[in-house]
C-alpha cells in the first residue's frame, strides 16, 4: 500500500484534448513527514506514519513535540498510519503527490457531510404515508408503520427509522487521477469525495 494525508479544497472540471469534460475534486496532499517506521522486530507489524498540517508547538503537549522531534519537524495536526507500505522510506523524509502517476486508480477515504437529525424521507427515501384526510394532517412524511402490535408485540432491530444522518467515515474506490501539480502539491481526482471543502481526506492505493 501507498497513501498521502490531503486537504479537499473544491470542486472544478477540466477538459480533455478531444474536448470531453470531466469533473474533478481539487486535493491538496502533502507534504507528509515520516514520523515514525515500525517494523516486524519491533511492533509486529510493518507500518509508516505520516503527518500532515502544522500545528502552533503551544497547542501541543510535551509528549507530541518530543515524539515530533525525532522527525526533526515541527507538532503536526493530523497523523495517520498506513500499513505496508511499498515506498521505502526513513525517519523524517517526505512524502508528496509524485508517488502517484496521473491515469491511477486510487481509493478516497473521508467523512461525509453531516445532516443532523433527519427523517425517513430524506434519510432512507421513504415516499411517505401519503394525502391528508379529514382529522389527520401533517402525514406526508410520516414512517408509517413499525410493527405489529400483538405479534412480535416489537420493533425488530435494524428498522429503518428517522435518526442522525452522515457524519461517517466514507471510503469511495477506484477514483481516477486526471492530473498532478507537484509544485503546488495539488492532485487533481475524478468525480466527487465525501467531506466538505477544508476536510482531511486519505489517498491509498
Amino acid at each position: 500500500m501507498k497513501g498521502i494525508i490531503g486537504k479537499k479544497i473544491g470542486m472544478t472540471s477540466i477538459f480533455s484534448p478531444d474536448g470531453k469534460q470531466t469533473a474533478c475534486t481539487i486535493i491538496e496532499a502533502g507534504p507528509n513527514v515520516v514520523t515514525q517506521v515500525k517494523s516486524q522486530d519491533t511492533d509486529g507489524y510493518t507500518a509508516l506514519q505520516l503527518a500532515f498540517g502544522d500545528k502552533k508547538e503551544k497547542h501541543a503537549t510535551k509528549g507530541d513535540i518530543n515524539h515530533f522531534s525525532k522527525a526533526q519537524t515541527a507538532p503536526k495536526q493530523f497523523v495517520k498510519e498506513f500499513r505496508d507500505y511499498s515506498l521505502d522510506k526513513n525517519l523524517g523524509e517526505t512524502v508528496t503527490v509524485d508517488i502517484f502517476t496521473e491515469g491511477e486508480k486510487v481509493d478516497v477515504v473521508g467523512t461525509s457531510k453531516g445532516k443532523g437529525f433527519q427523517g425517513v424521507v430524506k434519510r432512507h427515501g421513504f415516499s411517505g404515508v401519503g394525502e391528508q384526510s379529514h382529522g389527520q394532517h401533517d402525514r406526508q412524511r410520516a414512517p408509517g408503520s413499525i410493527g405489529g402490535s400483538s405479534y412480535p408485540s416489537r420493533v425488530f432491530k435494524g428498522m429503518r427509522m428517522a435518526g442522525r444522518m452522515g457524519n461517517d467515515r466514507v471510503k469511495i474506490k477506484g477514483l481516477k487521477v486526471v492530473k498532478i501539480f507537484p509544485e503546488k502539491n495539488y492532485i487533481l481526482i475524478s468525480g466527487s469525495i465525501p467531506g466538505h471543502n477544508g476536510s482531511i481526506v486519505l489517498i491509498q492505493k
